[in-house]
């Protein structure tokens, strides 16, 4: 027991991390209908930017920083769609791939940046909890500050006008046309604040780790979404939108959860890609395979009903 508690809670402040990246892809995805893979490129970029800005003095300001640069990178992604006339997934991969290049660049020409011996918000927070209570939780409570500020201004923003214009573009893009408003302006937003927060996750981790490297936002994009869909078989579509940002979050941690119990076996490091997309598979397949219960179900009835009338 003594030794799982550790695990449990490291897995606890990765899940709260990334469930940044997950609720920024619930507006992105889920309310905007765009499923944007420029995410791994973006995360990169936050925790490449942030860490630069850390490294310069300023842990305050990185997170600010970050999320500049995110909303940059949204904004680039969202005009690609709708002013290019590029396809969604396409605008997305094309900048995910000049963003490794835009990285590298942040990052001084370097694939690596340390932060041992940087200022970061966690050791800022770890010197405010000295001496009470949650001295050594500076990781989880930074964690938990962000999603749930983030996860409130989510909830508030969804209930605005332009809120609801979102929502109403991922839906119907038709009616929204015929209701004056422009679905080009409501998706470029829509993907600017995603891409802001996504890079907020970034720095987070990267300043949480004390290192960043290039690799770092590899399959984010495919854990949030995995992540997204674990939430939505516990809040679907039916239920209320702070139900189901809360979802998102409780999918983050349950499959940072499930992947440090797989860990618990001693894998190979090789392995964990693998262990990885079964995660995201079963994750995918939940909704689907929830749906066939009920003919399953009443299928294996029949098969007893006509068994029975047989004997």
């Amino acid at each position: 027991m003594s030794n799982l508690l550790p695990l449990v809670q490291t897995a606890t402040e990765l899940g709260l991390i990334s469930g940044l990246t997950v609720l920024a892809l619930f507006l992105s995805y889920s309310m905007l209908g765009v499923c944007d893979l420029s995410t791994d490129g973006c995360f990169t970029l936050g925790a490449s930017v942030g860490a630069a800005v850390a490294l310069s003095g300023h842990p305050a300001l990185s997170l600010a920083a970050a999320m500049l640069a995110g909303m940059v990178s949204g904004c680039v992604t969202g005009l690609l769609q709708t002013k290019m006339g590029i396809n969604s997934l396409l605008s997305g991969i094309v900048v995910n791939t000049a963003l490794y290049s835009v990285n590298i660049a942040v990052m001084g020409g370097s694939s690596l940046l340390n932060l041992n011996r940087a200022e970061t918000v966690f050791t800022k927070a770890a010197a405010l909890l000295a001496g009470t209570g949650l001295a050594g939780m500076q990781k989880l409570c930074v964690g938990f500050a962000a999603v749930l500020l983030t996860a409130a201004l989510l909830a508030l923003f969804l209930r605005t006008r332009l809120g609801l214009a979102i929502r109403a573009s991922g839906d119907n893009p038709d009616m929204v046309r015929s209701s004056s408003i422009d679905p080009a302006k409501t998706t470029v937003i829509g993907l600017c604040l995603s891409g802001s927060v996504t890079a907020l996750s970034g720095c987070l981790l990267a300043q949480a780790q004390k290192s960043v490297n290039i690799e770092i936002g590899s399959g984010m994009v495919t854990v949030a979404l995995a992540s997204l869909l674990i939430g939505s078989t516990f809040f679907g579509k039916r239920r209320r939108i702070p139900l189901r940002i809360f979802g998102a979050v409780l999918g983050a941690v349950l499959f940072r959860l499930v992947y440090t119990a797989a860990l618990r076996f001693n894998l190979p490091a090789f392995m964990l890609k693998l262990v990885s997309a079964v995660i995201v598979v079963l994750a995918i397949s939940l909704p689907y395979l929830k749906a066939q219960m009920p003919l399953v179900k009443r299928r294996l009835l029949r098969k007893k009903e006509a068994k029975n009338a047989q004997t």
